[in-house]
């Protein structure tokens, strides 16, 4: 079927926005092709030691040989289920390149951490800036330009998109991504929250609470919910860089193994060296990044990807913004429930037909760019297939063509929601984002009055001391990157669940995050001009009446506009601390763009004529679309 007339315009809209950024990446990609191994320019002391501790066949091919050399980044650690099986993947890839006559080292590894581990605590206030971190990471590993393409074994939140990041720096290189998959389901995700909101209440014990948490993250792999990880998962399927179907094949299978060997299989094909060569940065163009954001809508998954994409864009040279992404929102249908959108958990929506299913459904209605090339041979088509054994070999099958749980997934003639799972608010505090898709039609418009923090452990502490109104927005400010690094805020899931269980009407409205296993609650997130920054929100005071309605996509708060205006600034009182290795993020914090920009603390895209790095600020302003010139004019760095 035909691309649909809207989706079409976007898209568009997007290019035109982007030429000429865009055109000076695709110049940096260009630039660093050449002829032969790319270790070829290397001097004899440089290739020396980058084979010095190989094997003799590995040695004689990369001292001489006109043969690839694959680059591993792995983000492996033993603490992370979803990473812990990564461990064993290096050697399966070096094993698969050496039957080819071809070679694969490790070329670097990054940091991952886990949000799981963190949530509430300080550590989390190093989140959102370990994905620049990684990228940066990816970019030493891959600066000893030994590599003629690359694989990434990456599954979690920001590192993901800190790979993605730093390969796209190294967009000359083919690429492909490898996940490890998810853990096989432990209890019910509804089981596990209800067992919180009961803790957050004081009716479950603590050790009834560890209980539940250690039956619901049980095993090896990725966690069973819709997060932000198994959005990434989705999503790179969607752009093209992952092998299609990977996203779901449990770890420590057979499936799992066929899967990671044919990635390093399919990424010596198409380096240079091969016979199809297709260059990371030329794959990832503005149509892979609107199938990414299209999938984040059908499917309902994180918020966090609000900010992670558009620093990946940007990373491309492509201007991406929030605007595309609320009219990308309202033009695609919501085609599954998975938690914490629904009861399923992602081994049951792969069960029901997957990502292969709503891929195809996308295509078939002109909801998806299906003229993308990707790492496949056979494009996005291929993605509407399901990887499958048959006698030991990996095949490829046609998926279901009616949905095995109407449930869990369903087709474009008959979604859950006839528009996606985010919206963009605007109002008189700035812009948002949120999860209507998580949120009951019912809950989806409050208007009450504001509790104010600066920290979200203090409305904790307000609701054990009784203190909290029956209905309220709680206004948890002073956590924008700029402030603290962004923390996500899941912490007050089980607080504000339980109230709304209870009959309250309750919302939350922050410049923090919440992340993709964000609650059932109206939430406001990524409210953007931060506090920090002088937004608005720095302005709210307590009991202030504040309006919220998703579906009309408003956020406001009802004061008098004069009143308002005269209000000086509150001070943060929850500075950012200094212990867990906090202190070393402090400039960081200080070089930090906005959430809507990326929330980039270090430099990615193109340089500017002049050799400066580009101005994403001028950039954005000037690639506002029409439809937007209404909404509230960002605040500027100082």
């Amino acid at each position: 079927m035909s691309l649909h007339p809207k989706l079409h315009a976007i898209t568009e809209r997007i290019v035109q926005r982007s030429v000429a950024s865009r055109a000076a990446y695709l110049a940096g990609v260009d630039a660093a092709l050449r002829d032969g191994p790319f270790r070829s320019r290397l001097s004899c002391g440089n290739l020396a030691h980058g084979f010095a501790a190989c094997g003799p066949t590995d040695k004689s091919r990369l001292r001489g040989g006109v043969t690839p050399n694959l680059g591993i980044i792995t983000a492996y650690n033993d603490m992370l289920s979803a990473h812990q099986p990564f461990e064993h993947y290096p050697e399966i890839l070096r094993e698969t390149a050496r039957e080819l006559g071809a070679t694969a080292q490790v070329a670097g590894g990054v940091p991952a951490m886990c949000d799981g581990v963190t949530q509430g605590r300080g550590g989390m206030e190093l989140s959102l800036f370990s994905r620049d971190v990684i990228a940066q990471s990816t970019a030493i590993g891959l600066s000893h330009d030994m590599f003629d393409a690359s694989v990434y074994l990456g599954v979690c939140d920001k590192i993901v998109p800190g790979l993605l990041i730093g390969a796209l720096a190294f967009g000359h290189l083919p690429a492909i991504f490898l996940p490890a998959g998810p853990m096989t389901p432990g209890i019910p995700n509804k089981q596990k929250a209800e067992v919180r909101e009961r803790y957050a209440a004081g009716q479950a014990t603590r050790e009834e609470l560890l209980e539940a948490e250690a039956a619901s993250y049980h095993g090896a792999g990725t966690c069973t919910f819709y997060g932000t990880a198994n959005s990434n998962q989705t999503l790179l399927e969607a752009m093209g860089v992952q092998m299609p179907g990977a996203s779901f094949v449990n770890p420590d299978t057979p499936l799992r193994d066929a899967l990671t060997r044919q990635a390093a299989v399919r990424a010596l094909e198409i380096s240079a060296l091969g016979d199809d060569f297709r260059p990371l940065g030329r794959l990832i163009d503005e149509r892979a990044i609107v199938n990414a954001v299209v999938t984040l809508m059908a499917t309902g998954g994180s918020t966090n990807h609000t900010i992670h994409w558009i620093a990946v864009a940007r990373a491309a040279g492509i201007v991406l913004t929030w605007d595309d992404m609320d009219q990308l929102s309202q033009l695609i249908p919501l085609l599954a429930r998975v938690y914490p959108n629904g009861e399923a958990d992602v081994n049951r929506f792969a069960a029901a037909g997957g990502t292969a299913f709503v891929f195809r459904e996308l295509m078939e209605a002109g909801l998806m760019h299906a003229d993308l090339q990707t790492v496949a041979e056979g494009g996005m088509p291929q993605y509407g297939q399901e990887p499958a054994l048959r006698d030991g070999k990996l095949t490829y099958i046609d998926g279901v063509r009616e949905s095995a749980d109407p449930d869990v997934v369903r087709g474009v003639a008959n979604p859950f929601e006839s528009q996606g799972g985010l919206r963009l608010l605007r109002g008189n505090l700035g812009r948002s984002l949120i999860k209507l898709s998580a949120v009951k039609p019912e809950f989806r418009t409050i208007e009450a009055p504001a509790v104010v923090v600066d920290a979200p452990q203090v409305l904790n502490k307000l609701h054990a001391a009784g203190v909290l109104p029956h209905d309220f927005v709680a206004v948890v400010r002073y956590q924008g990157p700029r402030s603290n690094g962004m923390p996500e805020l899941h912490s007050l899931a089980p607080l504000l669940g339980l109230l709304q269980n209870q009959g309250r009407r309750v919302a939350l409205v922050t410049d923090g995050r919440l992340s993709g296993a964000s609650g059932k609650f109206p939430a406001a997130i990524h409210m953007t001009p931060e506090a920090s920054r002088g937004g608005p929100l720095a302005r709210v005071r307590e009991g202030d009446i504040i309006r919220l309605d998703g579906e009309a996509g408003t956020l406001e708060l009802l004061v008098d506009a004069a009143e308002f205006a005269a209000r000086e600034p509150a001070p943060n009182t929850a500075p950012a601390g200094h212990d867990l290795g906090r202190n070393l993020f402090a400039m960081s914090r200080r070089l930090v763009g906005p959430a809507d920009q990326g929330a980039m603390s270090i430099s990615c895209g193109p340089a500017a004529d002049d050799g400066s790095i580009w101005n994403y600020d001028a950039e954005y302003e000037l690639g506002r679309d029409a439809a937007a010139a209404d909404a509230p004019h960002e605040a500027k760095d100082a």
